[in-house]
C-alpha cells in the first residue's frame, strides 16, 4: 500500500513538472519573438519619426533663411528702383555720380552702385561713361554702419563694359534682373571680394531711348554670412547655385565660381532639380556621407538655395536610443522570465479552483458547474471525472432552473403588460384632458366675444364699438374658430376613419412645389398675421410633382404652424430645393429649439415635449404619417442649433 501511494505521488509530481515545463517553454517561445518584433518596430518607427521631424525642421530653417535673403535682396531692388527715375529725369555726369553715391550711402547692405551709359551718350565724355560708387572699408564685411568717408565715387577708367554680364544681361532681357559673376579686374584698386551679385535695370528716357544700365552690387561673401547665420545642426551648411549649376555660395570657398554641382556625378539629380527652379527634399550621398538636402529657388533670381544636413547629425538622438535599448533588452528578457514563472502558476490555478468546487459539493451545494476539459494532463483528467459525476445532478438542476425561468419570464411579461396598460390608461386620460382643454379654451373665447357683441347690440345705452375694436374681436373669434377647426381635423385624421381615408386617397394631383409652399405660408399668416415668414426657392415656378395636395398641404402647414407657435418669432422660413430624384421642403425657425433628449419623442402620437404648452401631441406625428404615406420622409435636422429645422423629402416621380 505504501509503495502504491509513493508511485502515485511520483506520477503526480512528474505530471506537474511536465506541465510546468511545457507552459514555461511555450510562454518564453511566444514572448521572445513578440518582444524582438516590438523592439524592431520601435527602432524603425523611431528612425522614420526622427527623419520626418528633421526634414520638417530643416525645411523650416530653409524657409526662414529664404525670407531673410528675400528681404535682403528686396532692399537692394527697392533702392535701385526708387532711384532709377532720377537718373532718367536728369541724366548728367554729375547727377549720375551723386546718385550712385546716395544709393551706396543710404543702403548699408549695398557694396557698390554703377550707372553705365550707352556709347557716346555724353559726347564730351567720349564712348565710355560709368559712374561708380563703392565702399572702401571692407575690413568688417558684417558691419552695416559705414561712414560717408568710406564711400568712393569716381568715373571708371575706360574699358569695354558693354560686354560684361552685369550690363549685357538686363539689356538682353530688357527687364531688371539679378546676375552673379567673379570680378577679376580691379581698376579702382579696391576689392569686393571678387564674388559679386548685381541687380541691373535698363534706363530709358521719355522717348524710349536707352540711356544705360543702373547696377547695384552686393558682396556674395556678405550674403553668405547672412544665409549661414542660422544652421539646424552643427555640421549642416548652405549652398547656392547659379543658373548654370556653378556654386556661388559654399562652405568650401575653392568651389566658388570655378566648380559646378554637375562636376560631381552623385549630385547630378540634385543639380537638375535646383537648376530647373524646383523645390523639395532629397536624400543622397555627399562626399560619401548620407545627407538630407532641402532646396528651393530664390524668388526673383536665377539662383537656388539648398540646406545640406548630414544624417549623422540628424540621427544622433537615434544612436543614443540604441544605447538605451540594449539595457532595455536585457530588462525585457528578465521580465519575460518573471512572466513565464507567473504564467505557470496561473496555469496550475485551476487545481485550486477545482478543490474549492469539490469542497462546495461536499458541503451539499450541487449548483456548482464543472466544465469538461480537453487537456490530457492530470488536471484535465481530474476535471473531467468530476464533470461526469455531476452530469446527472446538473440534468435535474437544469430542469428545475428551466421551470423557474419560465415562471420568471411569464411574470416579467405580465409586469410589462400591466405597465403598458397603465401607461395607455394614463395617456388616454391625459389626451382626453388635453382635448377638453384645447376645445374649451377657444370655444370659451368665441362665446365670450359673442356675449360682448350681443350686449353691445341689445343695450342701446352702451356706446357702440369702434371699427378697430370690432375688427379685433372678429379676428380673435376667427383665429379661435380656425384653431377649433384645426383640432377637429387632427382628431379626425388620428381616428380609424381618418386613417382609412388617407390610405384610400390617390396621389394624382399635379402639385406646384412653389405654390404649395406659398399656400402653407398663407394659412399660417391667417393665425399669425404679424409674423414675418420668408420664402426661398431654388426650383423653377413650373416644377410640379405627382402627389396628394391635401395631405402635403396639411403637413407643411403643421410644420409652419409649430415654427410660428414655438419659435422666438424673429425668423420663420420655408425653402424649396430639388435634386434629380427628389424635392425637399425645409422649414426652419430661430428660438430655443428641441432638446436632444426629446428628439426621439416628437413624432410619437399623443406625446408633448412640454406639458405646459398647448397642443394634443398629434401635429408632428400626423405630418410624418402623411409624408410617409406619400412615399417621402420628414426628419429633424440635428445639426441645426439656432432653433428647429424640419426637412421634408418627396420623390419627384
Amino acid at each position: 500500500m505504501s509503495n502504491l501511494t509513493s508511485r502515485h505521488s511520483l506520477k503526480k509530481t512528474l505530471a506537474s513538472r511536465s506541465l510546468s515545463s511545457k507552459l514555461s517553454l511555450g510562454i518564453v517561445l511566444l514572448a521572445i519573438p513578440i518582444f524582438v518584433l516590438a523592439l524592431g518596430i520601435l527602432f524603425v518607427q523611431s528612425r522614420n519619426n526622427i527623419k520626418k521631424e528633421a526634414t520638417e525642421h530643416a525645411q523650416s530653417v530653409l524657409n526662414t533663411t529664404m525670407q531673410r535673403v528675400n528681404r535682403y535682396l528686396m532692399a537692394v531692388e527697392t533702392a535701385t528702383n526708387i532711384n532709377a527715375w532720377e537718373a532718367i529725369d536728369t541724366p548728367t555726369p554729375d547727377s549720375l555720380l551723386a546718385l550712385t553715391h546716395r544709393v551706396v550711402k543710404l543702403n548699408p547692405h549695398v557694396s557698390g552702385c554703377s550707372i553705365s551709359t550707352e556709347p557716346y551718350f555724353f559726347e564730351n565724355m567720349g564712348r565710355y561713361f560709368s559712374a561708380y560708387s563703392i565702399r572702401k572699408d571692407k575690413a568688417s564685411p558684417h558691419s552695416t554702419l559705414q561712414s560717408p568717408d568710406s564711400i568712393l565715387t569716381v568715373v571708371e577708367e575706360e574699358y569695354e563694359y558693354f560686354e560684361k554680364i552685369w550690363y549685357k544681361t538686363p539689356l538682353t532681357l530688357n527687364k531688371p534682373c539679378w546676375v552673379n559673376y567673379y570680378d577679376e579686374a580691379d581698376s579702382l584698386e579696391l576689392t569686393l571680394d571678387g564674388m559679386i551679385a548685381s541687380y541691373g535695370k535698363p534706363l530709358y528716357d521719355s522717348r524710349k531711348r536707352l540711356i544705360g544700365i543702373i547696377s547695384t552690387d552686393i558682396s556674395l561673401i556678405h550674403l553668405s554670412h547672412v544665409i549661414t547665420s542660422e544652421k539646424p545642426y552643427p555640421n549642416s551648411y548652405f549652398m547656392m547655385l547659379g543658373p548654370d549649376g556653378h556654386y556661388i555660395i559654399h562652405p568650401d570657398t575653392t568651389q566658388l565660381f570655378t566648380h559646378a554641382i554637375f562636376d560631381t556625378p552623385a549630385l547630378n539629380a540634385l543639380g537638375r532639380e535646383m537648376a530647373s527652379g524646383e523645390q523639395g527634399t532629397i536624400s543622397l550621398n555627399i562626399d560619401g556621407k548620407p545627407s538630407l538636402v532641402c532646396f528651393q529657388p530664390v524668388q526673383g533670381t536665377p539662383w537656388s538655395l539648398a540646406l545640406v544636413c548630414p544624417e549623422s547629425d540628424i540621427l544622433r538622438s537615434y544612436h543614443r536610443l540604441v544605447i538605451i535599448i540594449i539595457p532595455l533588452l536585457f530588462a525585457g528578457l528578465l521580465v519575460i522570465l518573471v512572466f513565464a514563472k507567473q504564467a505557470v502558476a496561473h496555469a496550475l490555478a485551476p487545481l485550486n479552483q477545482l478543490l474549492t468546487k469539490t469542497q462546495s459539493i461536499a458541503a451539499g451545494n450541487y449548483e456548482v458547474y464543472i466544465p469538461r476539459s480537453d487537456r490530457p494532463d492530470a488536471v484535465g483528467q481530474l476535471q473531467n471525472n468530476f464533470a461526469t459525476m455531476l452530469q446527472s445532478l446538473n440534468f435535474h438542476m437544469g430542469s428545475i432552473r428551466y421551470t423557474a425561468g419560465q415562471a420568471e419570464q411569464r411574470n416579467a411579461e405580465l409586469a410589462q403588460a400591466t405597465k403598458l396598460a397603465k401607461e395607455a390608461v394614463q395617456q388616454k386620460t391625459v389626451f382626453i384632458q388635453n382635448v377638453t382643454h384645447q376645445i374649451r379654451t377657444p370655444l370659451n373665447i368665441v362665446m365670450g366675444f359673442t356675449q360682448v357683441l350681443r350686449d353691445y347690440t341689445a343695450d342701446a345705452m352702451q356706446p357702440s364699438l369702434s371699427d378697430e375694436e370690432t375688427k379685433n374681436i372678429t379676428q380673435t373669434m376667427k383665429h379661435n374658430a380656425q384653431t377649433l377647426n384645426r383640432l377637429v381635423q387632427m382628431l379626425y385624421d388620428s381616428s380609424a376613419l381618418g386613417i382609412n381615408d388617407e390610405l384610400n386617397s390617390h396621389q394624382i394631383d399635379n402639385v406646384s412645389c412653389n405654390d404649395v409652399a406659398k399656400e402653407a405660408m398663407s394659412y399660417v399668416k391667417l393665425h399669425y398675421p404679424e409674423l414675418n415668414v420668408s420664402f426661398n426657392s431654388s426650383v423653377p415656378s413650373d416644377l410640379c410633382i405627382k402627389t396628394n395636395q391635401l395631405y402635403l398641404m396639411r403637413s407643411l402647414r403643421e410644420l409652419l404652424y409649430n415654427a410660428a407657435k414655438y419659435s422666438d418669432g424673429q425668423r420663420v422660413a420655408i425653402s424649396v430645393s430639388a435634386t434629380e430624384n427628389a424635392v425637399t421642403f425645409t422649414v426652419e425657425d430661430t428660438g430655443k429649439g428641441i432638446s436632444e433628449a426629446d428628439h426621439d419623442l416628437i413624432f410619437e402620437p399623443f406625446t408633448k415635449v412640454d406639458d405646459l404648452t398647448e397642443g394634443l401631441g398629434l401635429g408632428l406625428p400626423l405630418a410624418k404619417r402623411h409624408i410617409n404615406n406619400l412615399g417621402g420622409n420628414i426628419s429633424l435636422d440635428t445639426e441645426y442649433h439656432d432653433g428647429c429645422r424640419f426637412i421634408v423629402t418627396l420623390p419627384r416621380s
